[in-house]
């Protein structure tokens, strides 16, 4: 596996992105939040701080690479896992009902959303380009 530009690429014939290194960033991120402030924050405030500091850690440069469908699980299971840890046991449902109450969408969402964002940045960029060269 190679490191460039934070992205650790996996040898392949095809270019494929490892989330390994997201997601235990994630962990990270998240375990530094919950020990600095512990039981004593509700969860609103729990949940502001992990999508402005830990959900870009778990999906940095998903919208550079191609993302499987096995990628997408491992992912969802991470912030499933986060829930589980807060909330304690709970059904697969109530996971995506408190995700929704709390504002975080499911993993597909936001990777296609970064995607949309890197094609129309880049097509920009490409157009401007192409402009400057006539």
């Amino acid at each position: 596996m190679s490191w460039y530009l934070g992205v650790y690429l996996e040898s392949s014939v095809n270019l494929k992105c490892s989330v390994a290194k997201n997601k235990a960033g994630f962990y990270k991120a998240f375990n530094n939040i919950v020990g600095k402030i512990g039981r004593n924050a509700s969860e609103e405030v729990l949940f502001a701080l992990i999508k402005s500091k830990c959900l870009p850690v778990l999906f940095y440069g998903t919208e550079a690479c191609s993302i499987t469908s096995a990628d997408k699980h491992s992912l969802e299971f991470t912030t499933n896992k986060v829930l589980y840890k807060i909330f304690g046991a709970m059904s697969k449902d109530s996971y995506g009902e408190s995700c929704k109450y709390f504002g975080i969408d499911k993993v597909e969402e936001p990777i296609r959303h970064r995607q949309e964002k890197f094609v129309k940045r880049y097509s920009e960029y490409s157009n401007s380009l192409s402009l400057d060269i006539r």
